[in-house]
């Protein structure tokens, strides 16, 4: 189990696909379940499509789809994996159920992890055999280009699996994130719900479309955000005196009533504000197309990203 060679990724989306490329990239041999033989076409189609990023940001020089093997029976799928990916839809009954079958045909010392974005795993493996070897492998989209990925350990958990989850990620390339005990949505996706939900008031009391507040980021400080975070960021806006100051001078400004945090109701004004945005955003391109600049410009990014976060964070 000290290098992990075969995968087993259950479910095929977004996210299981992204999976699948980035193991593959890595010479890993993948076991793809899905119950719908006709995925199997698409799931290629995806893997061909994103190879010229995922080869020029890890420096691969062909694809070798020998280690790529689809099965629509779970069982066969698990019966040879070291290491199982779940990608299954954020349900606690359906993903307490699927581990409960994933820990019965998977090997007894095979490491599980979910996808999952924000559920408890202690609840998700209450039911599955050995729920010492479960955990939370939360990715970031797209799976195959993005280093970070949360470890989070359920109550049962043991601090071998964890060591061997966070090698078995950093052989693909990853930044394991560790979280230190399991809380519903983990770290990042708390902080993007903030920010979700107070772009959703904005929205929906007129105050700006989804274009105007997206470039508030993108111009701002989503620039920062790609070399240091929020912390960092407000220690330099200190000045000298760094956080201590930035606390000094602004502290105080947490008690403005800026905020609202809790989300509005999905309403369909504005749902409809959010979803003719976003097509006006787009100018008439395809997700596939919007996808191939996006995935492009991750690849450039985190290739200069390179020159300057080691000075910052070593």
């Amino acid at each position: 189990m000290q290098n992990i060679k075969k995968v087993a990724v259950i479910g095929t989306g977004v996210i299981g696909a992204g999976w699948i490329i980035r193991c593959l990239a890595h010479n890993k041999i993948v076991y793809a379940f899905d119950k719908d033989i006709k995925l199997k076409k698409n799931l290629i189609s995806e893997i061909k499509r994103t190879w010229p990023f995922v080869k020029k940001l890890f420096n691969k020089k062909k694809l070798n789809l020998k280690n790529f093997h689809f099965f629509t029976s779970i069982e066969q799928a698990l019966k040879e994996a070291d290491f199982i990916q779940e990608c299954a839809t954020e349900n606690y009954s359906l993903k307490t159920k699927l581990m409960n079958k994933i820990g019965k045909y998977a090997k007894p010392n095979s490491i599980i992890s979910s996808s999952s974005s924000g559920l408890l795993p202690t609840r998700i493996y209450s039911k599955c055999k050995n729920p010492e070897r479960g955990i939370i492998g939360h990715p970031f989209n797209p799976v195959y280009l993005l280093p970070a990925v949360e470890i989070v350990p359920g109550k049962r958990t043991s601090r071998k699996n964890l060591n061997l989850a966070k090698k078995f990620y950093e052989s693909i390339s990853m930044n394991p994130i560790m979280v230190k005990n399991e809380l519903p949505g983990y770290l990042s996706d708390r902080l993007q719900e903030a920010l979700w939900r107070e772009g959703l008031h904005i929205i929906n009391e007129g105050y700006a479309t989804t274009e105007e507040l997206d470039r508030a980021i993108e111009d701002g400080p989503g620039l920062r955000w790609s070399l240091m975070g929020t912390f960092l960021t407000f220690h330099l806006a200190g000045g000298k005196a760094g956080m201590k100051h930035m606390l000094e001078q602004f502290g105080p400004a947490l008690k403005l009533p800026w905020t609202k945090l809790k989300a509005p109701k999905l309403s369909n004004k504005l749902s409809s504000r959010l979803i003719s945005g976003t097509a006006k955003q787009a100018k008439g391109k395809s997700v596939a197309m919007i996808s191939n600049i996006r995935d492009q410009y991750l690849v450039d990014l985190q290739k200069l990203r390179k020159k300057y976060e080691n000075k910052i964070r070593r």
